[in-house]
């Protein structure tokens, strides 16, 4: 079986990009390295490895497969898409790996045919009982070039605006306690952007930290050190490094209530073109009302202003409420566009933070809801664009779950804005066009079991983007409705309809879809 499975990377390789062939080997050697000694694991029947190939074939009728405002043009367009999903929720590995490769046909030769990879992946390898670890993550994904430009919710669109990006991860690192005086965690990373535009900056990273944290003789007074450093090398733009030391002080007033004084010293080449040093000071406050309800906030004055992260967390038996604020310096890869929203996974993922915060279980919670109610990862809710320098970001993101016996409800709606803090940068994007780029919208989902085998649902979203470089703003609207039903243990089947309305000054359009698939899994 392992054999198997890691044959299909194998047999994939002439379709994919050299560095993303390359980082998936790195993820299919995690996920199946350590198959064997779990198998052997004895003592319990607990489910520990899933390792599940499948594949799916969708039919998509579309009255306008180019986009366009002027020259509709109807297409029945076919996407073949081999994958392979790989769980583990026990022993040294933990996490989820999740492959596809999207082959799209057009019937009436609107395009030759595309490839598409999708990817989405976190693992967390053990390799040293208690001490020595290592995190992979992946992505692959179509993004717009840019927030201004034509926008889809379907990758299969004739869309020159949107492209593969993909982001890889890897970061190792040691956890542990020092002499019962201070827990301590040391860790490096590396994280690679590709992204298939020519006129976007792929972007390298490579990051390390050590900190500090422990209690003054086990009272109510805490403590925390850190030291971090950050380099980021963008294509089509200078380097920009960051160095930080840092400090806090937290004392409990009581077990639901803490603050934390924060101190630090940074040096970084955010706008200028050699590094500055500056000092930083801020507050910080835990609040935790009960097991069900938290309040976390932090306000520091850095070198480019103020920044501060404020997260509102509330969950019953049956719902899960959320906000954040959340405004910083973005200049890695896995930060980059104004919000962390794009697919209908990446939604979930967000929303129900407040019901698993562990990342690697949300994931498979995610994956199983998904799953569950017949719906597909690869939904674009709300797009993202490519930066290619520093920038400054502020987001905030309110959320509401309601998780019924036979009903689901989501609801998020999010604003953001973007601005450029990089110099020298030749790539032409929307930050450098653009003082600011703002945007905002909202997604609704409603699935509702008919049946133990049958499920209806209803997705609404609504995204707007503005500037002040004088593009006109872009609003994106979509209505998708879908039944989907098992029709054997491992074969399920759905049938759905779909209808955009696009305002732009440019290219504004609208397009209606009806759209089949069959799924089988082996």
């Amino acid at each position: 079986m392992v054999v198997f499975e890691s044959r299909i990377i194998v047999l994939m390789q002439p379709l994919l990009p050299k560095a993303t062939t390359g980082m998936l080997g790195v993820a299919a050697w995690l996920a199946l390295a350590p198959a064997t000694a779990v198998a052997q694991e004895a003592g319990t029947n607990a489910p520990r490895w899933s390792v599940v190939p499948r594949v799916s074939v969708t039919e998509r009728f579309t009255d306008n497969v180019s986009l366009s405002s002027t020259g509709k043009k109807s297409e029945l367009v076919t996407t073949v898409r081999p994958g392979i999903s790989i769980r583990s929720n026990a022993g040294r590995l933990k996490g989820n790996f999740d492959y596809s490769l999207n082959q799209i046909m057009y019937a009436r030769g609107s395009s030759a045919r595309q490839s598409q990879n999708a990817l989405n992946s976190a693992l967390s390898l053990e390799a040293v009982d208690g001490f020595a670890f290592v995190d992979f993550s992946g992505t692959i994904s179509q993004q717009s070039v840019s927030a201004f430009g034509t926008q889809s919710t379907d990758g299969s669109s004739l869309n020159g605006n949107s492209t593969e990006t993909s982001t890889f991860r890897l970061s190792p690192y040691l956890k542990g306690n020092f002499a019962g005086i201070a827990d301590y965690e040391v860790r490096y990373g590396w994280t690679n952007s590709n992204s298939d535009a020519a006129n976007t900056s792929d972007i390298r990273t490579t990051d390390a930290s050590i900190n500090l944290s422990g209690a003054v003789r086990g009272g109510p007074l805490g403590w925390s050190a850190g030291w971090s450093s950050q380099d980021v090398k963008y294509s089509l733009g200078r380097s920009i490094q960051s160095d930080r030391l840092n400090g806090a002080l937290t004392y409990a007033f009581n077990p639901q209530v803490s603050g934390s004084l924060l101190v630090s010293r940074e040096s970084n080449n955010y706008t200028s073109a050699a590094k500055q040093t500056y000092g930083s000071a801020g507050l910080g406050l835990n609040w935790r009302l009960s097991d069900r309800t938290t309040i976390a906030a932090q306000i520091e004055n850095r070198s480019f202003g103020q920044s501060h992260n404020i997260s509102i967390s509330h969950r019953t038996a049956r719902t899960a409420w959320r906000f954040s604020d959340v405004r910083d310096v973005a200049n890695s890869p896995a930060q980059s566009g104004v919000t962390t929203l794009g697919s209908l996974s990446d939604l979930l993922f967000s929303q129900f933070s407040s019901l698993e915060p562990d990342p690697l279980k949300r994931a498979e919670l995610v994956s199983r809801f998904m799953q569950d109610n017949g719906l597909s990862a690869d939904t674009q809710v709300i797009s993202n664009f490519l930066t290619s320098t520093v920038s400054l970001q502020r987001r905030q993101e309110a959320s509401f779950a309601l998780l019924g016996v036979r009903d689901t409800i989501t609801f998020i709606m999010n604003r953001g804005s973007n601005s450029s803090l990089g110099t020298f940068v030749t790539a032409v994007d929307d930050l450098s066009t653009n003082t600011v780029v703002h945007q905002s919208g909202f997604s609704m989902l409603y699935a509702h079991r008919l049946t133990p085998d049958m499920s209806m649902n209803v997705l609404v979203s609504r995204q707007s983007t503005s500037g002040n470089g004088g593009a006109s703003g872009t609003t994106l609207r979509a209505l998708d409705f879908s039944v989907s039903s098992r029709l054997g243990r491992n074969m399920s089947a759905s049938v759905g309809a779909r209808r955009v309305f696009f305002d732009s000054a440019t290219n504004p359009y609208t397009e209606t879809a009806l759209t089949g698939n069959l799924n089988v899994q082996f």
